[in-house]
């Protein structure tokens, strides 16, 4: 008896709408299936290529250069605390030069929504030597910000721990990136001539 209840719950799911049911219109059933145009090969074939960044030679990027501004991610924020490190001042350890961090909207409004766990993270956050980026765009997804502002302006650095923002970041060229480790500031993909350190 059960195997029958099983079946018939089945069967139930099963059930389509009629091909007769007044909710199908009759007019659109009658047309016939739009014909795909075939592809001539001998055509050209037109592709919009991305403009190359007029600042990149090769993997150099000639818009880098002190004050370093560097765009902070949440959780950056969160591993430097969590390491005890002042953010401003391990930056110029790091790079050896002056650093503006800055900071969009969409960080800001990430970290208020952490709620009072990360008041610390929001009071640095709110530091006046941080420089605010106001976001122009929809949403408040930081990861997506992040990398749209890097594509269009190539003058920053990204500032994050988060593994797959670096995977993204890494795609883009003449994007340094700045993560912790060892309980101190490094930078990945920095070019030669500015004395970066490297560990």
């Amino acid at each position: 008896q059960g195997k029958q209840k099983k079946a018939r719950k089945y069967a139930v799911m099963k059930r389509m709408i009629s091909l007769r049911d007044q909710r199908i219109n009759e007019k659109e059933r009658a047309k016939p299936p739009p014909k795909k145009k075939k592809e001539d090969p001998s055509a050209i074939k037109e592709r919009e290529v991305p403009q190359h960044p007029s600042c990149l030679f090769f993997q150099y990027n000639t818009q880098l250069g002190p004050p370093y501004h560097i765009l902070v991610d949440t959780n950056f924020i969160n591993f430097s605390i969590k390491a005890k490190l002042d953010l401003v001042q391990s930056m110029m350890d790091c790079l050896y030069a002056k650093c503006i961090p800055c900071i969009t909207d969409c960080v800001m409004a990430e970290i208020e929504k952490l709620g009072q766990r990360y008041r610390v993270a929001l009071r640095i956050a709110k530091d006046p030597r941080f420089e605010r980026l106001p976001c122009m765009h929809k949403g408040t997804y930081a990861d997506d910000c992040l990398v749209q502002r890097v594509t269009q302006h190539k003058c920053y650095i990204v500032a994050t721990v988060d593994k797959e923002l670096k995977r993204r970041i890494r795609k883009i060229p003449g994007v340094p990136i700045m993560y912790i480790s060892r309980h101190r500031y490094n930078i990945e993909r920095m070019p030669d001539d500015y004395g970066a350190p490297r560990f």
